[in-house]
């Protein structure tokens, strides 16, 4: 953990979060966790093998205070919303902080790809993005946290030893130096704590 990462920064912008096998579980117990005035627009990458569009974020939907929802073409970035990437589509962010989907070939073997969503989102918002990685069985998303890092974002990896599936999360603890290695159970308050340091609000717990 790096102190000044939680301190004395011009606010984080937005949160990207990839997962892979065990997501849905990780997912439904994070974003339960977080309180109706999150501001920060958290997007998204889950490995899903469904060619179902919405049924990951209407069940998801059901369990937030925050809108759950799948992210759409050209679709600008909110507060308080989570944006999923579609089935089968990467997730990008574009200058202007609007959203882009692609069907471009697959990344590490899969589309949604992790790393596609990660260094996209590092070119936008540079130092003011938190990128996390959770549970998984291949090593999407290692390079792209590694991005943010470089560009001066904070990054953040569920413990391998409480992961469900380690591969993941040790993958991108060996690409990168990362800043927070945490329990799927500490990841929620950590992620609070930065948006209320972002926003000088407090987060409603």
């Amino acid at each position: 953990m790096n102190g000044k990462k939680f301190t004395g920064r011009n606010g984080c912008k937005a949160i990207v979060i990839g997962v892979s096998a065990g997501g849905v579980d990780a997912l439904s117990r994070l974003f339960a966790e977080l309180p109706a005035n999150f501001s920060l627009p958290i997007l998204t990458v889950q490995h899903i093998h469904s060619d179902e569009r919405g049924v990951l974020a209407e069940f998801l939907n059901s369990l937030s205070t925050l809108t759950v929802k799948e992210a759409m073409d050209k679709e600008p970035v909110q507060s308080g919303h989570i944006y999923l990437a579609p089935p089968n589509y990467h997730l990008l962010v574009e200058r202007g902080e609007t959203l882009a989907l692609s069907v471009d070939d697959r990344v590490n073997y899969s589309r949604p790809s992790i790393d596609v969503l990660f260094e996209s989102a590092a070119t936008v918002w540079r130092e003011r993005l938190i990128g996390v990685v959770l549970t998984g069985t291949n090593r999407d998303g290692a390079s792209g946290l590694q991005r943010i890092h470089e560009l001066g974002g904070v990054t953040m990896v569920e413990d391998p030893k409480t992961a469900v599936y380690p591969i993941m999360p040790q993958a991108a603890l060996d690409a990168t130096n990362v800043d927070l290695v945490l329990p799927l159970s500490e990841i929620g308050p950590a992620l609070i704590q930065l948006a209320h340091q972002s926003t000088g609000k407090e987060q409603e717990q």
